[in-house]
C-alpha cells in the first residue's frame, strides 16, 4: 500500500497518474494549501520542503520519498514499469524527465505566476518565461517528429512533461504551431488511468482554473 499525500498540480498529477497506470492500490491524503497543511510539523517529518507530492510506501518498511521526479522513478522500479530496465534505456527516460524537472517545470511555473497571479503586470519577464516555456515545448515537438513517445514506449518521461503541458493555456502557450506535441497531448490525454490520475484528490476532475487557484495559494506560501 502506498500512501500519496498531494494536491491537485501539476506535480501532483504526475504521480497520481503513475499509481492509476500501475494500478497499485494507494491511499490519498489531501494536502490543503489553504490551511497550510504542506507547513504543519508532522508533514515536515516527511517532506522537509513542505511541497507535494510525498508518498510513504508501507510495504517497503515505510519508505519516504519526496520530489516528483524521484517518486516517479522509484514506483516505477519498484513496480518494473514504464521504465526501461537496460541501462541506456533507462538514461534516456531520465534524461527526459530531467528535462521536465529542471526546465519545462520551472520555466512555465515562472510564467504561471507572472502572467496570473504577481500584483504588477511585467511584460518583459512575462515574455521571457513564455518564450523559454515556448523553446522547450519546441524541443518536444522535434523529439516527437516520427515518435509516439518521448522514448521508446510510453514512459514516466511523458507521465512527467503531459503533466505540465496540460496547463499550458494557464500560462498562455500555445499548441497550435506544435503539430507533434499536440498529437502526443492528446494520445495521453485519452488514457484512461491519466483521466482518473487527474481526479486526485477530490474524486471528480477538477477546473484547470480551480487547479491554479490551488497552486496560487502554494505559491504565495
Amino acid at each position: 500500500m502506498i500512501d500519496l499525500y498531494t494536491s491537485p498540480t501539476p506535480n501532483g498529477h504526475k504521480v497520481s497518474i503513475l499509481l492509476e497506470e500501475l494500478g497499485v492500490p494507494y491511499n490519498v491524503h489531501a494536502i490543503e494549501f489553504s490551511s497550510n497543511d504542506q507547513k504543519q510539523p508532522d508533514y515536515l517529518k516527511l517532506n522537509p520542503n513542505g511541497r507535494i507530492p510525498t508518498i510513504v510506501d508501507r510495504d517497503g518498511g515505510n519508505f519516504t520519498v519526496f520530489e516528483s521526479g524521484a517518486i516517479l522513478i522509484y514506483l516505477a522500479e519498484k513496480y518494473r514499469r514504464f521504465m526501461p530496465t537496460d541501462v541506456q534505456g533507462r538514461s534516456t527516460v531520465i534524461q527526459w524527465l530531467m528535462f521536465q524537472m529542471g526546465g519545462i517545470g520551472p520555466m512555465q511555473g515562472q510564467a504561471n505566476v507572472f502572467l496570473r497571479y504577481f500584483p504588477v503586470q511585467l511584460p518583459a519577464v512575462i515574455e521571457r518565461y513564455q518564450k523559454e516555456t515556448t523553446r522547450l515545448y519546441e524541443v518536444l515537438e522535434t523529439r516527437l517528429q516520427g515518435r509516439d513517445y518521448l522514448c521508446d514506449d510510453y514512459s514516466i518521461a511523458d507521465i512527467a512533461s503531459w503533466s505540465w503541458v496540460n496547463f499550458h493555456d494557464w500560462a498562455g502557450i500555445p499548441l497550435d504551431r506544435l503539430p507533434n506535441v499536440s498529437a502526443w497531448f492528446d494520445r495521453i490525454e485519452q488514457r484512461p488511468a491519466v483521466q482518473r490520475g487527474l481526479c486526485v484528490p477530490g474524486g471528480k476532475k477538477i477546473d484547470v482554473r480551480e487547479l491554479l487557484e490551488a497552486a496560487k495559494r502554494m505559491i504565495v506560501r
